[in-house]
């Protein structure tokens, strides 16, 4: 691996995959980059991350859930993205399915921490229930990339450590 390629790797594993997002909108990004890798490699996703936050108004759940067709073409012509209608479609309506989440249980987050503990598969049949485009593999990802479910990072990974420190919900089993 090319060291631009290592470090762009590098700064995702060591900082942010397996820790846990207390940020709403943040969490929605995490969601919406899971659904977007599906069939593509993990790079592609870290490359564009700047163009998915400039397409998505840094992924504000609010103006995400009011985008009309008019976005929905303006996203489908943006190659600085994933193109592809069921996962910009997707996108769209999760963030109204995160609204309605929010005014049920106050945030994402809660909603999240209320079906904790629970087992992958239970997760998944939950994600397939509420989300839009939530395969077994987006859900795992999504869960173990925020804390949710372990081994993101194995014992002996130096990053392991700083995971366990920041207290992911897994470890409250």
């Amino acid at each position: 691996m090319s060291g631009e390629r290592q470090a762009l790797h590098k700064a995702y594993h060591d900082h942010q995959y397996g820790f846990p997002i207390h940020d709403d909108n943040e969490l929605f990004c995490r969601l919406i980059f899971e659904i977007n890798q599906a069939g593509l490699s993990w790079e592609t996703i870290l490359r564009k991350e700047a163009s998915f936050r400039a397409a998505y108004d840094n992924f504000d759940i609010q103006r995400v859930a009011a985008y009309t067709e008019a976005d929905r073409e303006r996203l489908l012509a943006d190659s600085g993205i994933i193109r592809n209608r069921l996962k910009v479609n997707a996108a769209i309506e999760n963030a109204k399915t995160i609204l309605n989440l929010q005014k049920e249980h106050g945030s994402f987050e809660k909603w999240l921490a209320s079906h904790h503990p629970k087992t992958k598969a239970e997760w998944i049949k939950v994600f397939k229930k509420t989300f839009k485009f939530t395969g077994g593999e987006i859900v795992n990802e999504f869960l173990m990339s925020i804390g949710y479910l372990p081994h993101a990072h194995d014992e002996s990974c130096e990053v392991y450590a700083k995971v366990l420190k920041s207290e992911p919900m897994w470890l409250k089993s």
